[in-house]
């Protein structure tokens, strides 16, 4: 069901649960027309003006549009590649990238394609990806994501990656994986020019994201810098995800991530960073001042032991904590629903039982957005982009539950019924209309066979 009639209304109507990430009363649903949320409908009530058809909701429980602060799409070819299957960071890095060195054009345009798709059934509808190898014959390597995210439909900040720290310069990725700094940045501008969509409703942004403080020197991240403030446009990288990492920083630039992070002029409410992890008790408020974002990535912190983020004491300095997957090769999965799941029961074991399901959904919906600087996403108000996720109930893992939003990270929703982004249906009965997912994944799964053997 396309909405693709101008001031069309369309009232969902009286779902069986709503989580808005805020305090709204929508019980009733909400009205979308032209593409945004046109009013919400409290419990027993009725939109205010004509609607022209109905969606009757009460078998979902429906919630804002999920959002992805921090992803690599590439990574789904190396999913569960047995010779990292058991390593932390850094060996896991060293053997992976000269896999990925060897990635093409066709190679990622699939991975790409797999990536959205799982997102988009996991009731995901904006996403960031963070893109930082570029190997001979990939230059156009964001030109490539582009053309597959807007043919999925999704929204997406797609950031122009970089590495300039080889491992003879005592960074840690091959030599074959790096690139000149003038040529990022040039190459950086030019997306800008080309797809960086402004204002609210945008589909496509870009961002600059030069990897992580062992892949990039600190002149390269100073001029991204300077090149985003310029531009305009946000800025990311991985910090302080792991022991490993801070002792790095120590060694390379005698600072500690924090104070590194300000060195080059990145402390500001420009960055996000993906994971966040070892700050200390003073760091902790610097970021929170400066208004740095952290994406929280719980699945990947598990899976390659890097520790536990302190969720509740960035939120209580002022950090905007949204939720990511990360790659789906320390992930392995791209699911959205299932990563605030993660996200709620690691942040209970570090701070208890009382951390609340509206809590996490919270951090992947609306505290993602404010990680990407968006403010037209994220919650169900009127005004905001027409995102939505719908989830039904009906499975045997959810018989006898009781409080229908809460069983959707309790009893493991893993997959939404339906997905609409800016009042279009994007997944329809479990499915995405149109995608051959058993072609799909030959395609896919003889790329990744390919890419690992070389």
């Amino acid at each position: 069901m396309a909405l693709s009639t101008p001031h069309r209304r369309l009232w969902i109507k009286n779902p069986l649960g709503i989580f808005t990430a805020n305090e709204l009363d929508a019980r009733g649903g909400l009205v979308v027309s032209d593409g945004r949320i046109a009013e919400l409908v409290p419990a027993g009530g009725y939109p205010m003006e004509p609607w022209d058809s109905v969606f009757d909701a009460g078998t979902h429980v429906v919630t804002p549009g999920l959002i992805n602060a921090h992803h690599h799409f590439y990574q789904t070819l190396t999913r569960a590649w047995a010779p990292v299957a058991n390593a932390p960071l850094f060996p896991w890095l060293q053997n992976l990238y000269p896999v990925w060195a060897r990635l093409t054009p066709d190679a990622l345009a699939i991975a790409v394609k797999v990536a959205v798709a799982e997102l988009l059934l996991s009731g995901c509808t904006t996403t960031a990806d963070h893109h930082y190898l570029f190997p001979s014959g990939l230059g156009n390597a964001i030109d490539l994501e582009v053309a597959v995210v807007r043919e999925m439909g999704i929204r997406a900040t797609l950031t122009r990656g970089s590495m300039t720290l080889g491992e003879d310069d005592g960074g840690l990725p091959p030599r074959e994986t790096v690139q000149d700094a003038d040529a990022i940045l040039a190459d950086s501008e030019r997306l800008i020019d080309a797809y960086h969509e402004r204002g609210e409703g945008a589909f496509i942004q870009i961002a600059l994201a030069p990897c992580s403080p062992f892949s990039v020197t600190k002149e390269t991240m100073a001029e991204t810098a300077a090149l985003a403030e310029r531009r305009d446009v946000r800025l990311h990288t991985h910090l302080a995800e792991t022991k490993d990492e801070e002792d790095f920083c120590r060694e390379m630039f005698g600072l500690r991530t924090v104070d590194y992070l300000e060195s080059v002029g990145w402390l500001g409410n420009r960055t996000w960073l993906g994971h966040g992890i070892h700050f200390n008790n003073t760091e902790i408020p610097r970021l929170g001042a400066a208004g740095t974002a952290v994406a929280h990535c719980p699945t990947s912190n598990m899976r390659l032991a890097s520790g536990t983020a302190r969720v509740l004491e960035l939120e209580a300095a002022g950090v905007p904590v949204g939720v990511g997957v990360d790659g789906s090769a320390s992930n392995d999965a791209s699911n959205m629903i299932l990563e605030a799941r993660q996200a709620l029961y690691l942040q209970r074991l570090r701070y208890g039982a009382g951390v609340a399901v509206e809590r996490a959904l919270t951090w992947a919906t609306r505290g993602s957005a404010a990680a990407l600087g968006r403010s037209d996403v994220g919650q169900l108000a009127p005004g905001m982009q027409a995102d939505l996720a719908l989830f039904r109930l009906d499975e045997l893992k959810f018989s006898g539950s009781h409080d229908p939003v809460a069983a959707l990270l309790l009893c493991g929703a893993d997959r939404a019924d339906r997905v609409m982004v800016g009042g279009e249906w994007r997944v329809v009965d479990g499915t995405i209309p149109g995608l051959d997912v058993a072609r799909l994944v030959a395609e896919h799964s003889e790329a990744a066979r390919k890419l690992v053997q070389g």
